[in-house]
């Protein structure tokens, strides 16, 4: 498939991140749009829309809007592997040009699973990203809302 091979050829960022709180509730924080739109997206440009078809093959987008400025930023993907609590593969795109020119079709993989002291290991993956600096970009993005996450997770915890 031309798309797997392009996607292979591209840049791809690999982070991994243990979060003090259980699968269960990870998962939910991923997959339920009233909690992910509490913590999607890096600070300087937070979810204020967030929408999911939980399946496979149904849709997601979300909206960030900079506090700053209040433009929006859409980006959205279809669902194309979900194991609850265990995995999700979907595509991700922007909705317009963004970074360094044209969007690209991109896929993200998201792994958890649990650590012996109760706590949850994300492994994730955002494959075919344009160039080095939209690597850089999508590191950056991705660091800055798996901290938020973080904070939401703790806050969330009981």
């Amino acid at each position: 498939m031309a798309v797997a091979e392009d996607l292979a050829t591209r840049p791809t960022l690999h982070m991994t991140r243990v979060f003090d709180a259980p699968r269960a509730l990870v998962w939910m924080a991923w997959t339920r749009p009233e909690m992910t739109v509490q913590w999607m997206g890096p600070v300087e440009w937070p979810a204020v829309s967030v929408e999911q078809d939980l399946r496979v093959g149904g849709a997601w987008r979300i909206c960030l809007r900079s506090p700053e400025t209040g433009q929006d930023l859409w980006q959205g993907g279809v669902y194309r592997e979900i194991v609850e609590h265990e995995r999700l593969v979907f595509t991700f795109k922007w909705d317009e040009s963004h970074e360094d020119g044209p969007p690209a079709d991109t896929l993200v993989t998201v792994v958890f699973s649990d650590t012996d002291d109760g706590k949850t290991h994300m492994d994730f993956t955002h494959a075919g990203l344009k160039s080095q600096r939209s690597l850089e970009g999508h590191r950056h993005g991705w660091t800055s809302t798996t901290d938020r996450l973080e904070a939401w997770l703790a806050a969330n915890r009981d």
